[in-house]
């Protein structure tokens, strides 16, 4: 079924295919929306092309890493451990608090 909805900007659609975007922009000079795919492509849509389209409004990506294709999992560092200063130091503590 087509999309029937009004595109909103920051609103997160998915295609039957599987694609995810959301709507960055709409400009209703030219009776387009710029779309952003959840890979980090930018595209442009005509209003006809969005209401003749199959689109389902979905939450956004929980992976923010879409965009960032050349990252790799230690680019994450240890998501699992608490950080913890080196030598146990925080650097906060070195700092002299002000005198009023």
């Amino acid at each position: 079924m087509p999309a029937q909805d009004e595109p909103e900007v920051g609103n997160w659609y998915s295609t039957l295919e599987g694609e995810q975007f959301r709507v960055v922009a709409i400009n209703d000079d030219d009776e387009t929306i710029d779309i952003q795919y959840f890979n980090g492509d930018i595209d442009e849509m005509s209003l006809d092309t969005w209401y003749e389209t199959e689109l389902e409004q979905t939450a956004a990506p929980e992976d923010w890493s879409g965009p960032f294709d050349d990252l790799v999992a230690d680019d994450f560092g240890d998501t699992e451990q608490p950080f913890h200063f080196k030598d146990g130091i925080n650097p906060l503590d070195t700092i002299e608090p002000e005198e009023i």
